[in-house]
């Protein structure tokens, strides 16, 4: 074999081992990481700095975008005509490929800071799957949930697309009503596909079946209080939980039944960011109306609230970005501007200070980095270290509120009117 078919099939090899679809929310681990190494980390999206592309994309939506090999997928909703779109955008160039209307419905009440399409799709690579509320009191369900006289009465909407946007089935797994919209996203199991549907109502975990949309397993959520999280899954001690924080509980349930392992009461009323996991321990920030960081042991059995609380802060306040891990330290975004850096083993905070104005967006990781993005469009690059050390502040030029996604050595971040491809351009592409 010649020296330069050698260094092509090496070339092919590294890149294989680097690049990483990111197919849900948080990416292929559901935690923010990424395995990937040569991951941008300055750019400004303002004067075309270290930007691949960018294109428009109409409607507004905080929902992230994901990726799968030559595709990026991200859902919107049109709020003039109330369309819901699921779009498939070309990774290479930002083209546009195909759209969807997924429904048409009623804006639902939400939160100032929440929009009509905040929930992220979710992707094996043959399916696409989306969600969305859909109003107008279309169940009995969904009527009883209003229990509230400003909140909108709604179903929750799961629909399956195939590659090409051709819709393979729809479901409405149970109702919605909250003042607060919905945000939660669609975790893959095996052969399901999990939602969360905590509302101000007749709360409850359902899982549908991936080829067809039959729910499998519905169970209800105790306390009946709106949240917004979406679970994370893992394998510990060979059996697989999943994790969600929601109407005033952490709770593990098994993914395949349902059915609860373990539960901590509290800490507080409502939940926004999904948990992260370390390989020995479970992290959970929160809430409203008070504000908690918490370390949880994942090998309980029933309810643990007095015996499996590792360490318990409420020095940050954080509700809706979800954390990251960063070897041995957990970082966390102040809603209203100020990061955090704890360290696992003890809970202390090691730092504080400000980098952003808001934060929505969740944060992400890869190479040993922590990405925090701000409402304002800035990401800071931040090294974990015993003290704050920002290695750089991008631009991005207009306001983001959904979380990023890395995959094949660039950033994707889905902007106010825009989705940005950060890295090097085609003709530039990493090896």
């Amino acid at each position: 074999m010649s020296r330069v078919v050698c260094l092509i099939v090496c070339l092919t090899i590294c890149a294989s081992v680097r690049a990483e679809n990111w197919p849900c929310w948080r990416g292929p681990r559901g935690d923010g990481t990424s395995a990937e190494s040569r991951v941008p980390v300055k750019w400004n999206g303002e004067t075309g700095e270290g930007i691949a592309w960018k294109v428009a994309i109409p409607g507004t939506g905080h929902s992230s975008p994901i990726v799968w090999e030559d595709r990026v997928f991200v859902t919107t909703c049109v709020e003039e005509s109330h369309e819901r779109l699921l779009l498939c955008v070309n990774r290479d160039d930002g083209k546009i490929l195909w759209q969807t209307s997924v429904a048409v419905s009623p804006l639902e009440k939400k939160h100032s800071l929440n929009s009509f399409a905040s929930g992220t799709p979710a992707t094996d690579g043959e399916t696409v799957y989306v969600t969305f509320l859909v109003s107008g009191n279309r169940d009995d369900e969904a009527k009883a949930a209003q229990r509230e006289a400003s909140a909108t009465a709604a179903t929750l909407l799961v629909v399956a697309y195939n590659m090409q946007g051709e819709k393979i089935w729809s479901a409405e797994p149970g109702g919605f009503a909250s003042v607060h919209g919905f945000c939660s996203s669609p975790v893959i199991y095996k052969d399901l596909l999990i939602v969360n549907g905590d509302h101000d109502g007749d709360s409850y975990v359902a899982a549908l079946n991936r080829k067809t949309g039959e729910t499998m397993w519905k169970v209800p959520r105790e306390h009946k209080t709106r949240s917004y999280c979406t679970p994370l899954i893992r394998n510990i001690n060979g059996k697989d939980q999943m994790v969600m924080t929601g109407s005033k509980r952490i709770v593990s349930l098994d993914p395949n039944t349902g059915a609860t392992n373990w539960l901590i009461e509290g800490p507080t009323e409502q939940f926004v960011s999904s948990m992260v996991y370390d390989g020995t321990a479970f992290y959970m920030t929160a809430g409203f109306p008070t504000y908690h960081v918490m370390c949880v042991r994942p090998d309980g059995t029933g309810d643990v609230s007095k015996s499996h609380v590792v360490w318990h802060s409420e020095v940050a306040r954080c509700y809706v970005p979800s954390p990251v891990l960063v070897e041995d330290k957990l970082f966390v975004a102040d809603d209203q501007g100020t990061v955090n850096c704890f360290d696992t083993a003890t809970g202390d905070r090691l730092w504080k200070d400000r980098l952003g104005n808001h934060y929505s967006g969740s944060l992400v990781t890869a190479n040993g980095l922590a990405y925090f993005p701000a409402d304002d469009g800035n990401v800071a690059v931040v090294k974990p270290a015993a003290k704050m050390d920002v290695i750089e502040k991008n631009a991005l030029g207009e306001f983001s509120y959904s979380s990023p996604a890395i995959s094949n050595g660039h950033i994707y971040i889905r902007g106010e009117h825009h989705l940005f491809s950060i890295g090097a351009s085609t003709s530039q592409a990493l090896p």
